[in-house]
């Protein structure tokens, strides 16, 4: 009996493995994450780079400002890094149809393919990465799960040739609307 029990639990472990989330899996959860909806204005985000070995490598925020058009998410990363490297990333979004968006940006190579059901975002693409004298082309696997309170917690999968180099997790928070932001923006809405 110990033995059949021993079995299943490995057997469990194991398929549990070879599982695959699905961003339809989270169709009908809410808060309903619409990026569109999310990172218009202004948005911060905190985040770390584990090695596959769960060693931390970088600390990072980053503000983002955003911008929808009603057909195209802009979205204006500016990251700062704990050791005090700046790196800023533009990236243009396109919302193909309800569930599925498009985006490119200076340093991803080809386009970028998001997947989004109830309050998740599944976002796929390769992003050629400075690593000290050269630059690889690594996969990102990111998966967005919008969480109450307009938090969005971010964990991606980096990936090259199908080997796991590391993960990243980010939380985003949206910032609240000043008296000042909103005279600024209604100032550049008049013009």
């Amino acid at each position: 009996m110990l033995l059949q029990r021993w079995f299943g639990a490995l057997l469990l472990l194991l398929t549990a493995g070879c599982s695959s989330m699905t961003p339809e899996q989270f169709d009908g959860r809410e808060p309903r994450l619409l990026i569109e909806d999310y990172f218009a204005g202004n948005t911060r985000a905190w985040g770390i780079f584990e090695d596959r070995f769960g060693t931390l490598r970088r600390e990072f925020v980053v503000d983002i400002e955003g911008t929808w058009d009603g057909e195209t998410l802009t979205l204006v990363e500016d990251f700062v890094y704990a050791d005090g490297e700046t790196q800023q990333r533009i990236w243009t979004i396109r919302k193909l149809d309800a569930h599925r968006y498009e985006g490119t940006a200076a340093d991803v190579i080809g386009a970028a393919e998001g997947v989004s059901y109830g309050n998740a975002l599944n976002w796929r693409y390769t992003l050629a990465l400075p690593i000290g004298e050269s630059v690889w082309n690594v996969r990102f696997d990111d998966w967005m799960f919008l969480q109450a309170d307009d938090v969005l917690v971010n964990r991606a999968k980096v990936s090259k040739f199908g080997i796991e180099l590391g993960e990243v997790t980010i939380f985003f928070r949206r910032m609240p609307v000043t008296a000042a932001n909103a005279a600024e923006q209604q100032g550049v809405a008049a013009e």
